[in-house]
C-alpha cells in the first residue's frame, strides 16, 4: 500500500510504500516528551521525501533518530539508524482510514491518567526491545 503525507506547513511531503496499516502507540518517555502524549505511528517499507532540505534530524538515542520539519516543527518520523527503518507519525498521513490500532509499546511507562480502548497486545519496553532485536538482527 502506498500513502502520501506531509508536515503541517507542507514544506515536506512524502510517499510511503509498503505501509503497515496495523499501527502501534508508544508510551515511552521520549515519545511522550516529543509528541506531547502517546505517539501513534506506522511502520513503512520505504519512504521518499520531497522538500528534504527542510527535514531536521535529531539523534534521540544511540540507535534511533527523529525527523521534523524545520519550518513548522511538525513531527515526521522515527528511524532506526542501523536498519534504516522508518516509522511515520500518524498525523502526517493524508488519509487515516486504512489504519487500525494493533498494539501498544512501553506500556510500563504509560501514565495512569489514560487508557487506550481495544483488545490488542500491550508490550513493556523490555518485551518491545527484544522483539526489535529479533526482527532486525
Amino acid at each position: 500500500m502506498e500513502i502520501n503525507g506531509r508536515c503541517l506547513c507542507g514544506a515536506v511531503s512524502f510517499v510511503a510504500e509498503s505501509v503497515d496499516t496495523n499501527i502501534h502507540s508508544c508510551h515511552c518517555d521520549i515519545c511522550r516528551k516529543w509528541s506531547g502524549g502517546p505517539a501513534f505511528a506506522a511502520s513503512v517499507g520505504s519512504v521518499s521525501f520531497e522538500g528534504e532540505e527542510h527535514v531536521t534530524r535529531y539523534d534521540s538515542s544511540e540507535w534511533a533518530e527523529r525527523g521534523f520539519c524545520s519550518r513548522c516543527g511538525g513531527h515526521l518520523f522515527y528511524r532506526l539508524k542501523e536498519a534504516n527503518h522508518y516509522v511515520l507519525w500518524m498525523g502526517t498521513f493524508d488519509d487515516l482510514s486504512p489504519f487500525k490500532l494493533a498494539g501498544e509499546i512501553y506500556i510500563d511507562q504509560k501514565p495512569a491518567m489514560y487508557n487506550l480502548a481495544g483488545d490488542h497486545p500491550r508490550l513493556t519496553g523490555e518485551q518491545f526491545m527484544a522483539s526489535v532485536q529479533e526482527k532486525f538482527s
